[in-house]
């Protein structure tokens, strides 16, 4: 569809709609008796606009929390419910009021516990327009807060807040707009109800019912009247409803003293815990010695899942969980004391920077200027997490973390969005940050390069399994499997079984390996650095003893890096070795080389089982 054909639809249907107003207000200016002396005119718009605004209060008191509830419920009552609320939008009206009388009519045990009152009266006016307008409301919000990124939620509550702060605090100021859209619909439905209303509460006559029954009596002319006070009063209130709130400036903490925060103990964290998600379970039992962790896999792993069962986002039944000597398994995720930074950017976007660094309930402002300052970002309380760079969300999100002086920082690939240049910016902040506070951390990523460089401790995840366990240095050093080397990024590390002179694969390739301290027959990994390999020609003399190994290959790829030249070279269809070259390399896909290493830079180990 063009463009011009696209606006040329939507001109004629705004045309449609804009036409009978116009022809009506020229009704208007033409006609000399309007309706606006006639008895019962002002009495009639003053009873549909108090309770229209009545029943807008009861949807919103109670709709607003059931749209939250509906937003966060998967089941198939929750289901049930979204339909029975949706189900009055497909009643005509007059059939909901006959619906409603058997609820609330004179006969019935409600109509009659209220001695009669429910109908025929104001509180029938009030109950007919909720019925009728209430889903306008709980749905558009609903739809708003299903859109709210659960993440929010989740940090909300490791910063102290419980289920109603973290709803009044998060959920609603984010989903404002829709619930004011929504507000301003229900409103003008309420207002402008006729069918349930006369069928529930003919007397007092509503504004509606008035100008049907001026128009049965005296014509059309009467009806002028409450008919443009109608448009007038909806004109009014969607004015209001799309008008921009300003509330007044908050306090930013620009004249706030800096103060240093107690000093973070360190509290290693153990943990014993077993949960799942769907089909992916998660099983993973370990007691950190170091102050940083890091926690490696690739995607679906069961990374995040771990941390989040550490906060607490999956309730105390997923096993326990210890900082220190304190046992927090028990405990709901805003009493753990962690500061967890999510994945991706975890600031409140309705907040302001100082809004979200004052957000955990026991935050002191000036700790939090202190944090902003030392990592930064000082000078810009201002702004809103949408007006910072990358980094600068990232130092922010931090600073909210350290606010409440956790016992332990859990970072979910936090610097994962970020550029190369701004992420090994802030991986030097964070480890001068821990050296300064001697804070312990959780950091999960899929970056080897960045496990290393924070953590003096590593998990290698595998399917919701530990694969491999230790101090970062060793499990670096030596896989327990080709599967673990690959994850760390370790080049040359190859899958082999030992022989009386060497080392074997499985298609019956051999490397000769001269005093290999490893009984025959035993199934070991071994690994050569890129650096300490040498390639030469067929034609170069060949140097062979017991110091030195000499084998041939072929070359299958020749990388340039812009400094030096990868090379990679097939030993066999299971060994493949790859090499750095300086400058320049003289060889090039195909061709045959041979391959010099000493004995000495040669890593032989047996394979975990």
């Amino acid at each position: 569809m063009s463009r011009h054909f696209a606006r040329v639809l939507g001109a004629v249907l705004a045309l449609y709609l804009v036409a009978p107003l116009a022809l009506f207000l020229v009704r208007v200016v033409r006609t000399p008796s309007r309706g606006f002396h006639v008895p019962g005119l002002v009495p009639a718009l003053l009873l549909s606009v108090s309770c229209a605004t009545a029943s807008l209060a009861l949807i919103v008191l109670f709709g607003v929390p059931l749209a939250y509830a509906l937003a966060r419920s998967r089941g198939w009552f929750a289901r049930l419910v979204e339909v029975a609320v949706t189900l009055p939008l497909a009643l005509p009206p007059v059939m909901g009021g006959i619906v409603m009388v058997y609820v609330i009519g004179p006969y019935t045990t409600l109509g009659q516990l209220f001695h009669r009152q429910l109908t025929e009266s104001v509180y029938g006016i009030v109950i007919a327009m909720t019925f009728t307008s209430a889903p306008f409301l709980v749905l558009s919000a609903r739809a708003a807060f299903s859109l709210i990124d659960p993440s929010l939620l989740d940090v909300a509550s490791t910063l102290g807040h419980g289920e109603m702060s973290r709803f009044f605090t998060v959920a609603v100021p984010l989903a404002g707009p829709s619930i004011r859209a929504g507000m301003t619909m229900t409103w003008l439905r309420a207002f402008g109800e006729y069918g349930a209303v006369t069928i529930l509460a003919y007397n007092p006559a509503s504004l509606p019912i008035y100008t049907v029954n001026e128009f049965m009596a005296r014509g059309l002319n009467p009806t002028l009247a409450p008919t443009l006070l109608a448009l007038g009063v909806a004109a009014l209130v969607v004015y209001v409803g799309r008008a921009r709130l300003h509330w007044p400036r908050r306090h930013h903490g620009g004249e706030v003293t800096s103060a240093l925060p107690p000093l973070i103990r360190s509290a290693r964290p153990s943990f014993d815990v077993a949960t799942h998600l769907g089909d992916f379970h998660l099983a993973l039992r370990h007691a950190a010695r170091q102050d940083t962790l890091a926690v490696l896999g690739p995607s679906g792993s069961g990374k995040s899942l771990l941390l989040r069962a550490l906060v607490g986002l999956h309730g105390s039944e997923v096993g326990r969980v210890c900082f220190g000597d304190d046992d927090v398994s028990s405990r709901t995720p805003e009493r753990r004391s962690v500061g967890y930074v999510a994945q991706g950017f975890s600031l409140f976007p309705h907040l302001s920077v100082w809004g979200n660094v004052m957000f955990p309930s026991n935050a002191r402002a000036e700790y939090a200027r202190y944090w902003l300052d030392r990592l930064g970002v000082g000078g810009l309380e201002d702004r809103l997490p949408s007006q910072l760079s990358g980094g600068q969300r990232q130092r922010v999100a931090l600073a909210q973390a350290l606010s409440r002086s956790p016992e332990v920082l859990l970072l979910d690939e936090p610097f994962s969005a970020l550029d190369v240049p701004i992420r090994r910016e802030l991986q030097r902040e964070l480890r001068q940050l821990q050296r300064d506070t001697g804070v312990a951390f959780i950091i999960v990523t899929h970056d080897p390069l960045e496990a290393a460089t924070l953590a003096s401790e590593i998990i290698v995840l595998g399917e919701g399994r530990v694969l491999q366990a230790g101090p970062t240095a060793q499990v670096f050093q030596r896989p327990a499997s080709s599967r673990v080397a690959r994850l760390l990024d370790r080049a040359n590390v190859l899958e082999a079984r030992t022989t009386e002179t060497g080392l074997v694969d499985s298609t019956g390739a051999t490397l000769s390996l001269p005093r290999l301290a490893l009984r025959a027959g035993e199934r070991v990994l071994w690994s050569v650095r890129p650096e300490r390999l040498r390639a030469t020609s067929l034609g170069d003399p060949e140097v062979a003893n017991d110091d030195h190994v000499v084998t041939t290959g072929t070359v299958v790829d020749v990388m340039t890096t812009g400094v030096d030249t990868l090379l990679e070279v097939r030993l066999s269809p299971e060994w493949i070795l790859t090499l750095r070259h300086d400058g320049a390399s003289p060889f090039a896909p195909g061709d045959e080389c041979r391959l010099h290493v000493d004995l000495a830079d040669v890593d032989v180990w047996r394979a975990e089982a």
